[in-house]
């Protein structure tokens, strides 16, 4: 049985020279002990500190974390927080974490707008201690939904059905790392799927999977391109903005900002022949190592490296999904996201003056200017 292994590591991988080329997140079955030990700190963390964002809850986070995760996960985490190797990955998916109830949770509310927050109080604490042993500290960012809080409930709206947003639902949600129109993105993320009846696989694409970085990818190291707003925003992307490298931090090792949808697919970008060549050139290469073989189940979460590791999803249609050749009915996907930094001091420049878990920066370094 594989929740008795400690790891059930399902990464195929190439050797290369002395380390092997990742093209699978790690895969961690969480034993039954472990889940039930989180459902007990969950309900142990709402009574004593009421909410997931008690300002004293977060300060003493990564005591908490250590304190009451279970053992393994916690070293898992710690160790993956600073694993930036050759053959990490940069995703971890831990199987079966959580027991949803999914009769408490209720039909899903036709957009994240209508989630009902009281219901995912528990949840929010059991996100912010995986963060915590990373460790790193949960953060919002202005960027997205104006803050919105630490944990956002990403669900399909059928307004915004094709469009390339978590709020999408009807065509591809092309890999990118979260919010690469920023110099200060999260560092990691949390995404705990509620519910995932319409068997949704994620898509995973990370920058070790190339191996040693090749000529195509050394072109990315240049500060000439194009990182837009995301979709998020209403408005088009105006004239060309500043621009940045796509490939950053260790030449040999890189990490990575990089959004498919905005940097190559947006006409809008704005980007000169150049890096539009260098970016294209790039990602017939990168598609081809995108992994989407992982369908999320109730209760699992995805723990992501956003230097590392891009993120994206196949397209569905929200409230269906096909059973013995036929279409039948089921509730809408659900899932909540986290974001976290490292450090908070490294970012201050970018955060509310009364609130350094709060970041208002709106592009490539520049800070929302809210008086407008």
């Amino acid at each position: 049985m594989k929740s008795q292994s400690i790891i059930a590591d399902e990464r195929p991988a190439e050797t290369i020279l002395s380390f092997e080329i990742p093209t699978k997140p790690l895969i961690v079955v969480v034993t039954p002990q472990e889940r039930n030990i989180l459902s007990n700190v969950g309900n142990l963390l709402v009574k004593a500190f009421n909410h997931y964002e008690n300002p004293e809850y977060i300060a003493a986070l990564h005591l908490h974390a250590f304190q009451l995760l279970p053992e393994r996960i916690s070293r898992i985490l710690s160790q993956f927080g600073t694993d930036f190797s050759a053959n990490q990955y940069g995703a971890i998916v831990f199987q079966g974490l959580l027991e949803v109830d999914q009769e408490d949770l209720g039909p899903t509310p036709p957009n994240w707008q209508g989630a009902d927050y009281a219901k995912l109080n528990k949840y929010g604490f059991i996100c912010s201690l995986l963060h915590g042993a990373v460790p790193s500290k949960p953060v919002q960012y202005y960027a997205q939904r104006k803050g919105g809080g630490l944990l956002h409930a990403v669900i399909p709206d059928e307004k915004m059905a094709v469009t390339q947003t978590g709020s999408g639902s009807k065509t591809d949600l092309y890999v990118h790392t979260e919010d690469a129109f920023l110099l200060n993105q999260a560092d990691f993320l949390s995404f705990l799927y509620l519910r995932n009846e319409e068997r949704v696989p994620s898509t995973l694409y990370s920058i070790r999977s190339h191996g040693e970085v090749n000529p195509i990818m050394e072109k990315l190291f240049d500060p000439i391109y194009q990182c837009p707003k995301d979709a998020n925003y209403g408005d088009e992307q105006a004239a060309p903005g500043p621009t940045a490298s796509v490939l950053y931090g260790n030449r040999e090792l890189p990490f990575i900002r990089f959004d498919a949808a905005e940097q190559i697919f947006n006409e809008n970008a704005g980007q000169t022949p150049e890096a539009l060549y260098n970016l294209t050139e790039f990602w017939n290469e990168a598609k081809e190592l995108i992994n989407s073989e992982y369908v999320p189940n109730s209760g699992d979460v995805i723990f992501v490296n956003n230097h590392l590791c891009a993120h994206g999803r196949s397209a569905f249609v929200a409230g269906q999904r096909e059973e013995n050749g036929k279409i039948v009915k089921c509730e809408r996907r659900q899932m909540l996201r986290m974001m976290s930094k490292t450090s908070l001091i490294h970012m201050r420049s970018v955060t509310h003056t009364d609130n350094p878990y709060f970041i208002m920066e709106e592009h490539l370094g520049n800070i929302f200017d809210l008086d407008e």
